[in-house]
């Protein structure tokens, strides 16, 4: 590394893989780098530093993650390289093997991430700190975090997850369950609020947990009613939750939220009471219906999501065929397929009566056929329906958003800027996956 390197403000690029969740931890350290002095930068563009956030969740995560990683060096063969996240807090001795990386550094040291990397060009030595995630008993707080994006802020409310669900590897990389004390998340919606932000969506690695490790009693619907009351936000949209957190007081209390967008992904990965038993899954299918029957009750117009996975050890053909009714029967407007991947380090991955990649891609290719039939026969139920809209991008001749539902809308104008708008639209035709529609009120 050059002198020139050391004694300087440099730039920085950031790619970043894997959950929502990692996209806010790279916001909050651009944010720290630019009140440091950085100059932030396009990834594929020549940059003194590239950080790379890698995700562990599936073995195809890694592979990337490797394969970004030993990229990054033909950008800048000067660059200093940096592997940070959920990859390098499980795999720190296979990510040694990649001679392009200088700083290894888990999941906690992305908020000291500027002092690891100036001690690095201080003393020109790798340097890897991964630090026992499970240990950690505080929620790491970036603070107030900056937003680029005009329409949509993800804030992270929690960390961590205690459920160990066989297939997974995530409670190993992020540790154990840890929760965002309210006053620092009320006072980053209130900043993003007067940003002119018009939708928050709350997320974390399981945010069902929300509150489970703070002394009182606070909960998730608690923060929910008190973000609803923070002016200037108009919609309030959930990330993944699991179905135990969908009981009769917690959908009155969310009713009586109007901010609420009615659109829940439902965390499922099984039809079948069996399978889910091997997946460490903590409910039966008969308690997940229930949970959508009560949504269903409560928001008339509801989108019900989720990911199911196929092909897990042991899967019957009569197992499947249990899901696959199960899934007709509750009518998801999409559902997100994945074909079961050993995670070396789980339980599944050493589980007798492993299934064969021909059976999973026959099983995954049904679902998908039945996901794209009822998102399908639910956007034309729309025809001639008034939704409201948020319109966040231009593509091609039409600005495209969504409904409060998470439905896509895409609408043409001329020549004139709705984005950021939240806009009455009269639905006039589908194109099976997406919505277009005409703009139904002055703006």
């Amino acid at each position: 590394m050059s002198d020139n390197l050391k004694n300087e403000r440099k730039s920085i690029a950031f790619y970043t893989l894997g959950c929502k969740v990692n996209q806010y931890e790279t916001n909050g350290m651009i944010q720290e780098f630019k009140n440091t002095g950085y100059e932030i930068v396009e990834f594929e563009e020549k940059a003194d530093i590239y950080i790379i956030n890698t995700c562990t969740v599936t073995n195809m995560s890694d592979k990337k993650s490797r394969q970004i990683i030993r990229r990054t060096k033909e950008l800048n063969k000067d660059s200093i390289v940096v592997a940070v996240g959920c990859y390098a807090q499980v795999a720190k001795d296979k990510l040694k093997e990649i001679e392009q990386i200088d700083l290894i550094l888990g999941n906690e040291e992305k908020k000291d991430i500027i002092q690891y990397i100036e001690q690095y060009m201080l003393e020109n030595k790798k340097i890897e700190n991964v630090t026992d995630i499970a240990e950690k008993k505080e929620f790491s707080d970036f603070g107030v975090v900056d937003y680029t994006d005009k329409t949509r802020a993800v804030i992270k409310v929690q960390d961590g997850c205690d459920r160990f669900c066989t297939y997974c590897i995530i409670p190993y990389a992020r540790g154990r369950v840890r929760s965002r004390k309210p006053d620092s998340i009320i006072e980053e919606v209130n900043a993003i609020a007067k940003k002119d932000i018009k939708e928050i969506v709350i997320t974390g690695i399981h945010i069902t947990s929300y509150g489970k490790d703070f002394k009182n009693n606070y909960r998730l619907i608690d923060l929910l009613e008190d973000l609803n009351k923070i002016d200037g936000i108009q919609r309030i949209r959930l990330g993944s939750i699991e179905p135990t957190l969908i009981t009769e007081e917690f959908t009155e209390r969310l009713a009586k939220l109007e901010k609420i967008c009615d659109h829940f992904h439902l965390s499922l990965q099984s039809a079948c009471d069996t399978v889910l038993n091997r997946m460490n899954r903590k409910y039966t299918i008969n308690e997940f219906i229930e949970s959508t029957k009560l949504l269903n009750k409560i928001f008339p117009q509801v989108s019900l999501t989720t990911d199911i996975i196929v092909g897990f050890p042991g899967e019957t053909d009569e197992e499947f065929e249990i899901t696959y009714n199960n899934l007709k029967k509750i009518n998801f407007y999409k559902m997100h397929i994945f074909k079961y991947s050993p995670r070396k380090g789980t339980r599944a991955a050493v589980m007798p009566n492993q299934i064969d990649g021909n059976i999973k891609e026959e099983r995954s290719n049904r679902l998908i056929e039945l996901s794209n039939k009822n998102e399908i026969e639910k956007n034309k139920s729309y025809i001639g329906k008034e939704v409201n809209v948020l319109f966040e991008e231009q593509e091609g001749e039409y600005v495209k958003g969504h409904t409060t539902n998470y439905m896509v809308v895409k609408v043409k104008t001329q020549n004139v800027n709705i984005e950021n708008k939240i806009l009455k639209v009269i639905i006039k035709e589908t194109n099976n996956l997406e919505l277009i529609g005409e703009i139904a009120q002055e703006f």
